[in-house]
């Protein structure tokens, strides 16, 4: 996806960067630091963090960012997390407040976090990382996805109220159309394509309102993907999913002016299995 309005200033623009790092202590054994220096992101939000806070927070950095970490109760599972770098348009996104979990009797530890930021033009985001179950059919974990699926449905009307725009992010796990998976065919029957999570879909983009903003920009194109195996040859013949989403409301999604898949260069140097999508929204 390439930039919409080139001509917008760096100091025009949020940059938002979402990834599920699949364990942030290997993603930075692999070069997660460097995507993450060159990347000149405003706002980070990181899914399957796999990790205490305290080592999240000093592979992070502190001194650079104001982060907000939501750790699952099993060890070494799950886990979402936000990053606000410090000096960021003068320290102005800093969070204001701040909320974890969906909802009352979902299995949503280390799964839902938010935030609430003060844009560069005085208005309010609610800003959430996500991380939606993988989901295996005919197994409870599905059920906790329908579950976690449904909760969603109820929460997004109410991310909307008192703010002036919401920005839900993260690793979605459901590939929504046939755009969005390359073999689409052979996964009608499995968790992340089945018809009954897609339908949350249409309705999240429907009757909500809410913008898949990665579409909105790309068209009605193949991808571009987000995850692809680490089996097989999945990842050089980009037989991959587009599972990771910016989920906007309208007003914020018509601020966005490029969308970019942050895919490696090559297999051997991915830091993740998913790669990172950084949307610029221009204010």
């Amino acid at each position: 996806m390439t930039d919409q309005n080139p001509s917008a200033s760096r100091d025009q623009v949020v940059r938002v960067a979402t990834v599920n790092v699949n364990g942030i202590r290997a993603a930075y054994k692999r070069g997660m630091a460097d995507w993450l220096t060159d990347r000149d992101v405003d706002i980070l939000c990181l899914q399957e963090v796999r990790a205490p806070d305290k080592i999240a927070r000093d592979l992070l950095g502190e001194e650079t960012w104001e982060i907000h970490h939501h750790e699952a109760e099993a060890k070494g599972r799950a886990g979402v997390l936000t990053a606000v770098r410090r000096d960021a348009h003068n320290g102005s996104l800093i969070p204001s407040g701040r909320r974890i979990g969906l909802a009352e009797g979902t299995n949503d530890s280390g799964r839902w976090i938010e935030d609430t930021i003060t844009l560069p033009d005085g208005s309010t985001l609610t800003l959430v990382s996500t991380y939606v179950h993988s989901g295996e059919v005919d197994t409870p974990r599905q059920v906790d996805k329908y579950a976690f699926l449904e909760a969603m449905t109820n929460r997004l009307p109410a991310l909307v109220q008192g703010t002036d725009h919401a920005l839900v992010v993260g690793d979605l796990n459901v590939g929504h159309t046939e755009l969005d998976i390359k073999n689409w065919k052979g996964n009608v029957k499995n968790s992340g394509f089945l018809p009954e999570e897609r339908a949350y879909f249409d309705r999240y983009f429907g009757d909500l309102g809410f913008v898949d903003v990665a579409r909105s920009l790309a068209g009605d194109v193949p991808g571009p993907y987000t995850w692809w195996s680490y089996r097989g040859q999945a990842f050089d013949n980009d037989a991959g999913w587009r599972i990771d989403y910016h989920m906007a409301t309208p007003a914020l999604a018509a601020k966005a002016v490029s969308a970019v898949v942050d895919r490696a260069a090559t297999y051997d140097t991915r830091f993740s299995d998913h790669a990172p999508l950084v949307v610029d929204y221009r204010f």
